[in-house]
């Protein structure tokens, strides 16, 4: 081989020795999580409760629907009027309510993904006692808000009623979800990391006609009746979950009242201890037949349809006294994992979050910042013996039809807490009154849509890692380089 052909290939060597070296050290250079442009998606929930329609609206990018946190409320729209089951008489009125807050849902999502937004219709408490006084009515209630939600360009999934352990069940999913409870990523560690299960958070909802609670006993739950089995994030989870029909507070005031009518010697004029002093409220004894919670005859109770004035009296103690006459304590014996009516319940433990009614009435008497029991009880005391004229003065802006019943929804949730849940001195402290956690509502709703979407899954999240697009586009041409420059340098080689 002549010198300049030996030089030319010791060259070509050389540098294809160079050009690995670099394509190399490019292919090994430091990954970097991926940033594509993320595609959002849209979900959205009506929360038929008894008293009140809600529509929520919430985004997430689709690139990480299986991650924990990623998930924000873009809507909360209150439908006028009050619950579906309330257009018994009038189903199609039912359908016709939601479509002022779904014209508003459309105006916040780009019509071009609008018909792939999953729509889901939740009913509760309202809705289980239509059913159980006219199951063909609640259908047709169903029917009707279902065929004015196929009207729009979305993804509806459907409308159906939640049995109560399911609404005490999506309520905790929801309050750790958006809690980070579940899972989280460590910054530190580069990786997804199982938080304590110290740090896994109680869930209790008071509506208007029913109430749950929901949370992690710290033993085994011996009535598995009363409880739910999930597999979140690759972990198991056992809770209890129960829920009270007809003991949410607006069915639990017309209960006080029947109650306290019952006891009256008097038919027409009757002292209410929880209303203010100088309020009257006139009610029929027909009212108390439109609904399964106080639609049982009472022999106690005076016959015909007239009505009965009940007289505000301003006294604390007679309304926290005629409250716990609502619950059957009795029935529990000495047993200590008995709540009331003879329900099985384990010790109260770790942390709750207290939404809801539980959040709106301690709002209102600003007692959601962690006072100590004792100057809970103190406020509410006071409250109760203000008059009508203080009251009304003091708040003007107030309903006036929910003013007067602050007293005997604040003696309830006392009794509701301590007396039934058998919260105490030490661990009312751990009761969290609140109604967002992050920028969403807390409440079923998030974890019904999280569950029918498969948002949470079974398996632990994944950090998908890779390339630097830019870096390895260039390693990616330095190695067809190299290729082809091998190639060459063969052919030269059988040439020479």
């Amino acid at each position: 081989m002549s010198a300049d052909k030996q030089h030319f290939t010791t060259a070509i060597v050389g540098v294809l020795i160079a050009l690995s070296i670099i394509a190399l050290v490019l292919s090994l250079v430091k990954i970097e999580d991926v940033t594509l442009p993320p595609t959002v998606k849209y979900g959205m929930v009506f929360d038929a409760g008894s008293s009140h329609t809600s529509l929520f609206v919430y985004e997430w990018d689709s690139d990480k629907e299986n991650n924990t946190g990623v998930v924000s409320q873009t809507l909360s729209c209150d439908v006028q009027g009050q619950g579906i089951s309330s257009y018994a008489n009038n189903p199609p009125k039912a359908g016709d309510s939601l479509r002022e807050c779904l014209d508003k849902a459309l105006k916040v999502m780009p019509a071009a993904k609008q018909r792939a937004v999953p729509v889901y219709l939740g009913a509760t408490a309202g809705m289980r006692l239509l059913r159980e006084q006219n199951s063909s009515v609640a259908d047709q209630v169903l029917a009707e808000v279902a065929k004015t939600m196929r009207e729009y360009p979305v993804a509806f999934k459907g409308a159906r009623i939640l049995s109560g352990e399911e609404e005490g069940a999506y309520g905790w999913i929801t309050v750790n979800y958006l809690l980070d409870s579940f899972t989280k990523y460590s910054p530190k560690a580069h990786m997804w990391v199982h938080p304590e299960a110290a740090n896994i958070f109680g869930a209790l909802d008071l509506g208007g006609a029913s109430t749950q609670i929901s949370f992690m006993p710290e033993g085994s739950v011996i009535n598995w009746n009363k409880a739910s089995k999930f597999t979140l994030y690759g972990y198991n989870y056992n809770i209890y979950t129960h829920s009270y029909l007809c003991y949410g507070q607006n069915e639990m005031l017309k209960r006080l009242a029947k109650e306290l009518i019952a006891e009256s010697s008097s038919s027409t004029r009757v002292d209410h201890p929880c209303y203010p002093k100088d309020y009257n409220e006139t009610v029929s004894l027909s009212s108390f037949r439109t609904s399964p919670c106080t639609s049982q005859s009472d022999p106690r109770l005076p016959l015909g349809d007239r009505n009965v004035t009940l007289e505000g009296r301003g006294n604390a103690s007679g309304c926290l006294a005629a409250v716990k006459k609502l619950f059957n304590f009795s029935a529990c014996g000495q047993s200590p994992d008995c709540t009331f009516d003879g329900v099985y319940q384990p010790p109260v433990s770790g942390q709750f979050i207290a939404f809801s009614a539980f959040y709106y009435n301690f709002k209102f008497l600003n007692l959601t910042k962690g006072q100590s029991l004792a100057a809970v009880r103190e406020t509410i005391e006071h409250f109760c013996t203000r008059s009508w004229e203080d009251l009304s003065s003091s708040y003007p802006k107030e309903n006036p039809e929910r003013l007067p019943k602050y007293c005997a929804n604040a003696n309830y949730i006392l009794t509701l807490l301590l007396d039934a849940y058998k919260f105490n001195e030490t661990s009312w402290n751990n009761i969290f009154f609140q109604m967002k956690a992050g920028s969403a509502d807390v409440g079923w709703m998030l974890g019904y849509m999280l569950n029918l979407t498969n948002m949470i899954p079974a398996e632990a999240p994944v950090q998908v890692k890779g390339h630097v697009p830019s870096l390895w586009a260039a390693a990616i041409a330095f190695i067809c380089l190299m290729l082809a420059l091998g190639l060459v340098a063969f052919l030269l080689i059988l040439w020479v």
